[in-house]
């Protein structure tokens, strides 16, 4: 029995009552503890509040005052830049005067060639040719080259030309005068292939008794074949010592037919690009805010001279053009940006600021192709045809096949030293197969099956995927990709064979945006004036090189199995290398439609602009390169750039990212290798309303110096090369 207090209490209810107020006790001491707790939770949270708040008074403060900075030298720095952007009008000038002394020198040598601008020298060069009569081949070949050089001049004209230069009727002339070459040049190849044919028994192979002829030179290569001995035997042809050739039908094997593969290294058939004219011209001016009002002074013209007259960009500027309304087209962007949301963030403490507008020109004049805003509206139409080839995402590439069955002509006889020749009217005549089936000759289709042929690609084109093979519907005016029966490739031996129920021009066709978007790029000073601009693809790696306003393919991943000697290591002007790009499957040239078929970083078009143009003032010192936070800056570009003097490449700690939306450049405390994007500064720097301003901050004397010097044609050259690959919205 357990024994009782003096209470009268036993120990165990004691214990129980112990217990129960240490726990109270506990509990109350718990209470207590949490208030504290919380209480300090409160006080650290107001602290941390308070901090917080104070920070963001003084980020504030501190960003009011770099607004403040900004917006006291804004006027200036884009005055400055106002100056140095005339290099761009001064180009426009120089390759204006070009483009007169070219005539004028062409009018001087008076060499017999016509001048393809002028209208009336190309109408009498067109009549003549087409009266000249009985010429042979090498004739026609040695004629073609003229043909296709007037050809090439009248592009480059479109091309080169500004549009507001060209009127309505120079366009619609200019290109009359392409399709009538083109017309004219294939009757005459018809007419020599004609003349070859009529003395087919003379230049039989003794073996089959038949003609087989290859005639080559650096456009065209001609192959043709003479059915005289009418043997079955002989249905199936390869040319030479090429792949090239054909197998006929029995039907064919025993007429008095002749094949031809006519194979043009150009497209004389594919429906000319549409060009793109303004119905009125647009002012091209941007309003800069000043708390002083004044005029721009006017300067003196500067003198024109060519790219080893100019001493540097400065010493132009000092005596540079008036400043005037650029006209440009009315398809393009809207250039009237509105530059005062810096000020508005100051506004409270800058009420008493007084504004002025200072006409700047802001932008030279640009080629439609690479002016994007206008895009929104041009998304290629859908197609309809699913076997009609859509010219605006696909184009041919390699030239064009034209197969041919033809009615042999009667041959030339030799009698008593005469040759005599029946002559029969309407020239070159197409064998029809299959012929027309009537109810009193009822055929079987058996009896005319498909005609195969096989046919070689060159090395002097790249193909990174298998082509479409495509043939031409002359009534649809488009390429198509059905009516073939069947089709084989081997790309290792660049042969492609193909079974057609009856012939037509057949081309292969490539994807124009194999190439985009690319994976990276980078544009790298090499000397004063010089630059390259590498660009990275899923297939290859490319390199551009420019040398004051010239540019050529440096260098191409490829390996060995093709040949570009043609366009390797060659100097000439942008627009030709784009052509000549173009031509070879290496497009990295987007078109006005090629955000409809490509994944693209959507960009503000005027901020992409500006970022060209002023990266092309810095390119003789600093390369730029792609960042991959561009992707997630929305509007604004982001990329690296860094100061490049006396070595080959920057290595990779020695890039900066720089951000620009047009109004304001800043350097972000980011680097590529940073988890999460963010438009934080970089500490103890600023921001500029200009990309060139901002980088000019972290620039040496010696580089400084190299970009004042350098030449203005360089400056135009290399915007011009980024804005036709545009590497900030397809990369």
């Amino acid at each position: 029995m357990a024994p009782k207090s003096k209470k009268g209490g036993t120990a165990t209810d004691k214990k129980k009552r112990l217990s129960k107020l240490e726990r109270l006790k506990q509990q109350q001491e718990e209470e207590e503890k949490k208030l504290q707790e919380e209480e300090e939770a409160r006080l650290k949270a107001e602290q941390e509040a308070a901090e917080k708040l104070e920070r963001k008074r003084a980020e504030k403060r501190k960003w009011q005052v770099l607004v403040e900075k900004d917006l006291q030298r804004r006027t200036d720095e884009l005055e400055e830049l106002y100056i140095l952007e005339k290099c761009f009008s001064e180009a426009e000038k120089w390759k204006k005067e070009v483009r007169v002394l070219s005539k004028w020198e062409h009018y001087v040598e008076c060499d017999g060639t016509p001048d393809p601008s002028v209208a009336q020298d190309m109408n009498t060069f067109i009549s003549l040719w087409k009266e000249k009569g009985n010429e042979d081949i090498d004739d026609v070949m040695k004629e073609s080259k003229l043909v296709l050089n007037l050809i090439g001049k009248l592009q480059l004209i479109l091309l080169d030309t500004p549009s507001y230069e060209l009127t309505d009727e120079q366009v619609a002339q200019y290109q009359g005068s392409i399709l009538e070459l083109r017309e004219l040049l294939h009757l005459k190849f018809n007419e020599a292939t004609e003349t070859l044919l009529k003395e087919a028994s003379s230049l039989v192979d003794t073996d089959s008794g038949n003609l087989a002829k290859i005639i080559k030179d650096e456009n065209i290569t001609l192959y043709v074949w003479a059915n005289l001995k009418k043997n079955p035997k002989y249905k199936r042809l390869k040319f030479g010592d090429t792949e090239v050739g054909f197998e006929i039908p029995k039907a064919l094997a025993t007429s008095d037919t002749a094949i031809r593969i006519f194979h043009t290294n150009y497209d004389h058939i594919s429906p000319l690009p549409v060009i793109r004219r303004p119905e009125k011209a647009a002012v091209v001016e941007t309003v800069i805010e000043d708390s002083a009002e004044k005029e721009t002074p006017q300067d003196e013209e500067v003198p024109q001279a060519g790219p080893e007259e100019v001493t540097g960009n400065q010493e132009m500027a000092a005596s540079a053009v008036p400043a005037t309304e650029i006209k440009t087209e009315e398809s393009t962007i809207n250039l009237q940006k509105s530059t005062t949301s810096l000020k508005e963030e100051a506004e409270a403490k800058k009420e008493e600021t007084e504004t002025k507008s200072l006409k700047v020109e802001s932008l030279s004049v640009v080629p439609v192709a690479t002016l994007p805003e206008k895009l929104s509206d041009a998304v290629a139409e859908a197609v309809v045809d699913e076997d009609a080839v859509d010219l605006k995402g696909f184009m041919p590439l390699g030239g064009i096949y034209h197969l041919n069955i033809l009615q042999l002509p009667p041959q030339c006889k030799q009698i008593k030293g005469w040759t005599i020749v029946e002559l029969i009217s309407g020239g070159l005549q197409n064998f029809v197969y299959p012929p027309e089936i009537t109810d009193d000759a009822p055929e079987t289709e058996s009896s005319y099956p498909p005609i195969e042929f096989i046919i070689e690609i060159n090395k002097n084109v790249v193909f990174f995927e298998k082509p479409m093979v495509a043939r031409w519907d002359a009534e649809g005016k488009s390429w198509r990709t059905d009516g073939f029966v069947k089709l084989f490739y081997n790309l290792k031996e660049r042969i492609v064979s193909f079974s057609l129920e009856s012939v037509y021009p057949v081309t292969l066709i490539q994807d124009i945006h194999i190439h985009m978007p690319y994976e990276s790029w980078e544009l790298r000073p090499l000397n004063l004036n010089e630059a390259v601009l590498n660009i990275t693809t899923t297939f290859t790696d490319i390199d551009i090189q420019i040398k004051d306003n010239q540019c050529m393919l440096a260098a191409v991943e490829l390996g060995d199995d093709y040949d570009l000697s043609h366009l390797l290591g060659k100097w000439m002007t942008l627009t030709s290398l784009i052509i000549a790009m173009k031509e070879t499957g290496l497009n990295v040239f987007p078109s006005e439609y090629s955000h409809a078929y490509v994944a693209v970083n959507n960009k503000d078009p005027l901020v992409e602009m500006k970022s060209y143009r002023q990266m092309a003032l810095l390119a003789s010192a600093f390369s730029f390169s792609w960042s991959k936070w561009n992707k997630q800056s929305g509007s604004a570009v982001v990329f690296k750039a860094s100061e490049l003097l006396n070595k080959e490449y920057v290595g990779d700690k020695e890039w900066s990212l720089y951000m620009f939306n047009g109004e304001r450049a800043q350097k972000l405390k980011i680097n590529e290798y940073s988890e999460a994007f963010s438009e934080e500064l970089q500490e103890d720097t600023e921001f500029h309303s200009t990309l060139y301003h901002m980088i000019k901050d972290f620039t040496s004397e010696d580089a400084l110096k190299k970009i004042r010097n350098t030449n203005y044609l360089f400056i135009d050259t290399v915007c011009k090369l980024l804005l036709s690959v545009r590497v900030l919205t397809y990369s």
